[in-house]
C-alpha cells in the first residue's frame, strides 16, 4: 500500500512539473525598426503596444531610424546608429535592403512589422524555444544623469556580450509634417540609449551604469532592459524592469 501511495505521488508530481514546463514561455525580444515619418509605421507601432500589453514574457524595443527624415518631418528619436545596426542584421540576413517597418525576431528572424498574423506565430513559435541565459537585475540607483545597477546571469556565458539598453515606456507625438503629418503618433519602448559590455568568463556579480540622454524629460517614464546575445547577434536570454 504504502509502495502504491508513493508511485501515486510521484507520477502526480510529473504530471504537474510537465504542465508548468509546457506553460512556461520563454522570453522573446522584439526589435522594430520604425519612423514617425514611415506611412507604414504607425500600424507597426500599435502592434508592438499591444504585444507589450498582453505578452508578459516579450520584451518590445523601438528603434527610430534616421533614413525617413529627409521626406519633411525629423523624428526625434531617430538615429544614424539604429539605421546601422539594421544594416548589420540585412547582412546576416543576406538581405540587400532594409525597410520600415520591419521586426526582428530574438536577433534571428524578421519580418514586415504590420503584419500581426505573421506576428502572432512567431510569438507562439519562439515562446517554445528555451533561453540559454537567465538575467537578473538588482540594486537599481539612480545617479544624477546614469542608472547603476547590479546583474548576474546564468548560463554559458563564452563568447557572448551583454547588451543594456534604457527605453522611454511610452511616448505621445504630434507631427506636422512628412508623411504622417496631422497624426499623434505614439510608441512604444523607445530606445534612447544602448550599450555593450563584454561578458566576464567567472563572475558571480557584476556592477553597470548607462546613462540617461537628453531626449529623456522629467515626465517620462523609463525601463531598463538587459540581454545577452552571441557573436552572430542571436538574443539568448534578457529581462525588463521598470525605474
Amino acid at each position: 500500500m504504502f509502495a502504491l501511495k508513493r508511485n501515486l505521488f510521484l507520477f502526480i508530481l510529473f504530471i504537474s512539473l510537465t504542465i508548468t514546463a509546457q506553460n512556461k514561455k520563454s522570453v522573446v525580444v522584439l526589435e522594430l525598426f520604425t519612423s514617425q515619418g514611415c506611412s507604414s509605421c504607425p500600424s507597426a507601432d500599435k502592434a508592438l503596444n499591444k504585444v507589450k500589453q498582453t505578452q508578459s514574457n516579450v520584451i518590445v524595443l523601438s528603434y527610430h531610424v534616421d533614413y525617413w527624415n529627409y521626406i519633411g518631418w525629423k523624428d526625434p528619436f531617430s538615429k544614424k546608429t539604429y539605421a546601422d545596426k539594421q544594416r548589420r542584421y540585412a547582412q546576416k540576413f543576406n538581405s540587400e535592403t532594409i525597410y520600415t517597418p520591419q521586426t526582428v525576431v530574438n536577433g534571428d528572424s524578421h519580418f514586415v512589422g504590420s503584419d500581426t498574423s505573421i506576428l502572432n506565430e512567431k510569438l507562439k513559435t519562439y515562446g517554445k524555444i528555451a533561453n540559454s541565459n537567465t538575467i537578473k537585475i538588482s540594486n537599481v540607483e539612480r545617479l544624477n544623469d546614469a542608472y547603476s545597477f547590479d546583474y548576474t546571469i546564468s548560463g554559458v556565458v563564452t563568447e557572448k556580450q551583454l547588451r543594456i539598453v534604457l527605453v522611454i515606456n511610452e511616448r505621445k507625438t504630434e507631427v506636422s509634417r512628412g508623411e504622417n503629418r496631422n497624426k499623434n503618433l505614439i510608441n512604444t519602448n523607445i530606445v534612447v540609449n544602448e550599450i555593450y559590455k563584454p561578458i566576464q568568463k567567472d563572475f558571480k556579480t557584476e556592477k553597470s551604469t548607462i546613462k540617461i540622454p537628453d531626449t529623456v524629460s522629467v515626465k517620462d517614464t523609463l525601463s531598463l532592459i538587459v540581454l545577452v546575445e552571441n557573436n552572430d547577434k542571436d538574443i539568448l536570454g534578457g529581462v525588463e524592469q521598470n525605474l
